[in-house]
């Protein structure tokens, strides 16, 4: 559905990990992602 309102959706396979950044929005898929989120906060805030 929310392909279909024009939203941009990504994944990779479950358990892995996976963050995004979009402006000041950083987001990660499951627990896995918590360090790939936190390096882009930290590069973020430099």
């Amino acid at each position: 559905m929310m392909k279909e309102k024009g939203a941009n959706y990504s994944k990779i396979g479950n358990w892995q990990p996976y963050a995004l950044e979009d402006g000041l929005l950083i987001t990660g898929q499951n627990p896995a992602s918590s360090s790939k989120v936190a390096d882009l906060l930290m590069k973020k805030l430099k």
